[in-house]
């Protein structure tokens, strides 16, 4: 956003996982290995003290402080101290739209809330529906007693509190004399049924264990900022990372706000889960996404289109359904509209009423379908900001042309909608908490066609990407947002860059994972196909090199897929276990994992490797080289086998070897980067390069430079399993004029240089001009 005087120049950043076993002291430990990679910036996740236990820190508790179980303010003081010795930066990772309440009486601002009701002093720092027709009376709904309703557990413990089973929770002042359930009837709370469809306050997505809060308050944004505002002020950060910042009531005011108390000279990244035809809105005050939308990119350059033709009709043979565009489509909307009226009835109804507030007359359940019909069809997790405003309202036209009867609803909510307020905000927030549940966790585990697109922010309806769109999107990105993150894996992906790599070479041998397929289904009990299938992909995706799966990977992969199976709730999910199901899905993996299958996994992946290799090393490559600030998530400059959190959250073992082939890969690259700033700092350009002959398909070829002159040039490849050395070297890339010298051999290139000469040494070629 500015100039940032004695500060270090994004180059790269390097994220770690703070807890318990994991704290400042130990991230000291490893900065001269970060020192050594070339990275520029330390990127911590959440510091704020939260709830006991939490490995992730996303559950803070009020009032915000930096953890002493971390270190505290020492530790981080020190860590600063010892990170500006080596020239390095701090980015730490911030959770605005909510707190953590698992534990009522851990978090003295919702205990408080809970005691006192609308007259707690920290009523308005959450978002609760005290209305009379909330469905509890009034009273803040707490969704935590069994399906039948009974009370029978609750007790009164010798504090003087509410307890039903494990919960716990504060009795207002004078209420506490009589039995238990007449405690509990004078309270401000009602505690309902997990499955009545009440809760009393906004949460983050469904997660009861995460309460929002109204940053739209001023007095609430200095109450959660203060302490940031200080952190700051000691000059202990170099810039934030933005949790959610979709959840809010309005993101634009509220990153107008933090980047006034950050200065120009500090970053700000946002995670925001961008759609594929969406573009960041460009009046916000920030350096960039994450890196999501990158990702999914890169991800798709390495997709061949022919074999996603071949895995679409495996698919239905094997699921009886395409899993295609179409598909995804419909399937996603159907699922927008129950997940809606399942996991957001008190949502929606808010919403509904903040609509015909104006209009009693109007009819409530054709505007809630209305909105319904609109969440569905948005396509992004909200549309209020102003680059997309205009999208609801083309959404709304397009409703009412298939839906007449919706017409008038649609209507109302559009006017209702048009100008930033309650209305707006509330739809914008459950559209996005809706996208997500529906989409991300839930879509993304009920089909199979590639897994390795069904990535958060990924595209598995278009998984393959063109050269030509690739880096028509790269040049536009080095335009419009230099400085943006670019992820290739993070502590919320589903899988690991290096999994996703060797998931998507399924495209380029889809002939010979159909032959796999068929000897597992014909050697293994398949406890359902499309479970089977999900699974195996993800298998194949962390199988052994050696082919030897240790009781370690096996304990993991019965993890991984309970809790895939669940989140797809198609057999079984975390409400209703079908313990019979997720039997047979061990026993099932226990067969893949052991019998003579085994064989023949090993044996295709063993065959994929040198291509996987390659290609993933030219993922990071392109990630580290190409527009943006590459994010490298720990231990991913080693091989990596992860998959979704907590998988991906491990410890990490820093003692490997410095001179790993992706590790070297890693240092070579961001060396290049440190020695030319200007062609990867925000007057960096990005331009593609042409590729011709033979295997013209396969090549990857771009200059980084600044105005016309290009100083760095990247040649490397893709579908590399079927790229021969013939054809390669019948494939030519034209260079920028003048002389390029490789950085790892020397050789000299001048004019033109053929595709197998570039990459003789190694899967990628980086040249700079001589």
């Amino acid at each position: 956003m500015g100039t940032r005087p004695g500060r270090p120049e994004p180059r790269a950043t390097y994220r770690f996982q703070v807890n318990a076993d994991f704290t400042f002291a130990d991230v000291v430990s490893t900065l001269d290995h970060l020192v050594d990679l070339g990275v520029s910036h330390v990127y911590l996740s959440p510091i704020g003290t939260a709830a006991t236990g939490s490995t992730h820190g996303y559950d803070w508790l009020p009032p915000p402080t930096v953890s002493d179980i971390l270190g505290g303010l020492d530790g981080l003081r020190e860590l600063r101290r010892a990170a500006t010795e080596l020239g390095l930066g701090l980015i730490i990772d911030i959770v605005p739209n909510h707190t953590g309440v698992a534990d009522a009486l851990a978090n003295p601002w919702f205990a408080d809330l809970l005691r006192h009701g609308p007259h707690s002093q920290y009523a308005s720092f959450f978002d609760v529906d005290f209305s009379a027709d909330n469905g509890a009376g009034g009273k803040i709904a707490l969704p935590v007693v069994a399906a039948d309703g009974d009370l029978g557990p609750l007790t009164i413990d010798r504090h003087g509190n509410l307890r039903y089973y494990d919960h716990s929770f504060p009795v207002a002042p004078g209420t506490g004399d009589g039995t238990p359930a007449e405690v509990h009837a004078r309270q401000h709370y009602k505690l309902v049924p997990w499955n009545s469809g009440l809760i009393g306050y906004r949460r983050f997505f469904t997660v009861n264990e995460l309460a929002a809060l109204r940053q739209e308050d001023p007095v609430v944004y200095d109450a959660t900022h203060q302490w940031l505002r200080d952190l700051a002020a000691e000059d202990l950060i170099d810039g934030v990372r933005v949790d959610h910042p979709d959840g809010l009531w309005d993101p634009q005011h509220y990153l107008q706000r933090l980047r006034s108390d950050m200065g120009d000279d500090r970053l700000i990244y946002i995670e925001k889960i961008l759609a594929p035809d969406e573009p960041l809105e460009p009046s916000l005050p920030v350096e960039g996404t994450t890196g999501y939308d990158q990702m999914r990119v890169i991800d798709g350059l390495f997709v061949a289109p022919s074999g996603v033709v071949q895995l679409t009709e495996l698919h239905e043979h094997l699921t009886g359904e395409t899993g295609d565009g179409r598909w995804i489509e419909a399937v996603e909307h159907r699922q927008k509209l129950t997940t809606l009226r399942e996991s957001f009835p008190t949502e929606l109804r808010r919403l509904v009423r903040t609509i015909t507030h104006a209009d009693p007359a109007a009819d409530s359940e054709a505007i809630a379908e209305a909105c319904g019909e609109l969440i569905a069809a948005l396509g992004v997790y909200r549309a209020d900001y102003p680059s997309l405003r205009s999208r609801l309202e083309t959404a709304a036209v397009k409703i009412a042309a298939e839906r007449p009867e919706l017409t008038r609803p649609l209507g109302a909510v559009v006017r209702a909608t048009r100008s930033p307020g309650a209305a707006s905000s509330r739809l914008a927030q459950t559209c996005g908490a809706v996208t997500a549940k529906s989409v991300e966790d839930s879509l993304f585990y009920r089909t199979a066609r590639l897994v390795s697109a069904q990535e958060v922010g990924g595209d598995p309806a278009n998984p393959a990407l063109s050269v030509a769109d690739f880096h028509e999107h790269n040049e536009a990105r080095a335009r419009l947002w230099p400085l943006a993150m670019t992820a290739t894996s993070t502590h919320d992906t589903k899988r690991g860059e290096d999994v996703r790599a060797r998931i998507a070479l399924l495209s380029q041998v889809p002939e010979r994972w159909s032959l796999l397929i068929e000897k597992v289904w014909l050697n293994t009990e398949i406890p359902d196909g499309l479970t089977a299938y999900f699974l195996l992909q993800n298998i194949f995706g962390v199988w052994p090199t050696d082919g030897i799966v240790t009781d370690e990977l096996r304990t993991r992969l019965v993890e991984y897929a309970r809790k895939a199976c669940r989140e797809a709730g198609l057999h079984t999910s975390w409400t209703e276990i079908d313990e019979e199901f997720e039997v047979s899905v061990e026993r099932w993996i226990d067969e893949v994992t052991t019998t003579p299958v085994a064989a023949a996994v090993t044996e295709l992946v063993r065959r994929v490797t040198p291509a996987w290799e390659q290609e993933a090393l030219a993922r990071k490559a392109i990630a580290i080289l190409g527009p943006g600030v590459p994010d490298i998530y720990q231990g991913t400059e080693w091989w990596e086998d992860s998959l979704v959190d907590p998988d991906n959250r491990r410890p990490v073992d820093f003692s490997r070897p410095p001179d790993h082939p992706k590790t070297a890969m890693v240092r070579n690259a961001l060396r290049v980067r440190a020695e030319h700033p200007e062609a990867f700092g925000p007057s960096g350009t990005y331009t593609g390069l042409p590729v011709d002959g033979a295997a013209h398909d396969h090549g990857v070829a771009f200059a980084r430079g600044t105005g016309e002159c290009a100083s760095v040039v990247v040649i490397t490849a893709r579908f590399t399993h079927s790229l021969d050395p013939v054809s390669a070297a019948a494939t030519t890339i034209e260079l920028p004029a003048g002389r390029w010298r490789d950085v790892r051999g020397g050789a000299i290139h001048e004019g033109t240089v053929d595709l197998h000469t570039a990459r003789a040494g190694h899967p990628v070629a980086i040249l700079v001009r001589d």
